[in-house]
């Protein structure tokens, strides 16, 4: 089958396309400024606030699925009204959607194990912006799936882990909260389970997130001494100390969904040890 990945030039977009094709299906990707390092069957630019763009890249693609894993970060026009748009057009055309969303429409504040039944509570502009997403892609595409996560690890390549290379290089200033509570997902775990979700049985909320909840802290820990770096030399601190906004513990229970599917939803103690970093289980 066809398979249309938004954000194909990103770190998930890019694992999406290598097990899409790996798969034997049509892969069709798009970017919103340059093509990424991964060889779909073909790239298409894409403005996500342009309902054009939108029709003329899904009218050329004609996929069977699309699987939408941009990201505009607190960028209302991209990160809320975008996704709707491309959830009208899908809808109008009976295609599958698969939206990527995120643990941050969460605040942490009462409530530590969120499972898919909570109602968001976002504390950031970021978290609003997902948290808008979700409501009006049900709205207008009922039979989408909307797949929260969590920090997405992987490779040495994530946002994370690069972070913590310079922290314990002190090429930059920062420091890991030790209060900031996540359930940190593999980048290869997390697309072979979006893939799955993508076969056009599932529909509505999942949580798609590893098993075990640690905090940024103890997540960066375990990547310096993966990667045989001296952990010592990563600051600690707390997000209730600083002036940045933030969720606080955020625990995605990704209970209901793992039992539906094949893929493992490994822990960061297992994914992150050396014998078996970068490596998926099914």
């Amino acid at each position: 089958m066809t398979l249309l990945i938004v954000g194909g030039s990103g770190f998930l977009g890019s694992e999406l396309v290598r097990q899409a094709k790996a798969a034997g299906h049509t892969t069709v990707a798009t970017y919103a400024t340059k093509p990424g390092n991964s060889t779909p069957d073909a790239w298409h630019r894409l403005d996500l606030r342009d309902p054009g763009s939108l029709d003329s890249v899904v009218m050329d693609a004609q996929p069977r699925v699309v699987i939408n894993a941009s990201s505009g970060r607190a960028d209302w026009a991209i990160t809320a009204e975008g996704p709707v748009q491309l959830a009208l057009v899908t809808a109008k055309r009976g295609t599958p959607l698969v939206h990527v969303s995120t643990d941050a429409v969460f605040s942490g504040a009462g409530t530590a194990r969120y499972d898919e039944s909570c109602p968001p509570d976002p504390v950031t502009p970021y978290g609003a912006a997902k948290a808008a997403a979700e409501t009006g892609i049900l709205a207008v595409h009922p039979k989408a799936v909307v797949a929260r996560t969590s920090l997405i690890i992987g490779h040495g390549l994530s946002v994370h882990e690069r972070l913590v290379h310079e922290l314990a290089a002190g090429t930059t200033e920062g420091a890991l909260y030790t209060d900031d509570i996540r359930c940190p997902v593999h980048v290869s775990d997390l697309a072979a389970a979006l893939l799955e979700l993508a076969d056009g049985s599932a529909a509505g909320i999942h949580h798609v997130a590893g098993s075990d909840a640690l905090s940024r802290h103890q997540l960066g820990v375990l990547i310096a001494e993966r990667d045989g770096l001296d952990a010592s030399r990563l600051p600690a601190g707390r997000r209730a100390d600083s002036i940045a906004p933030g969720p606080l513990d955020v625990r995605l229970d990704s209970q209901a969904t793992q039992r539906h599917l094949r893929t493992r939803l490994r822990g960061a103690r297992e994914f992150l040890s050396s014998a078996t970093a970068g490596q998926r289980q099914g």
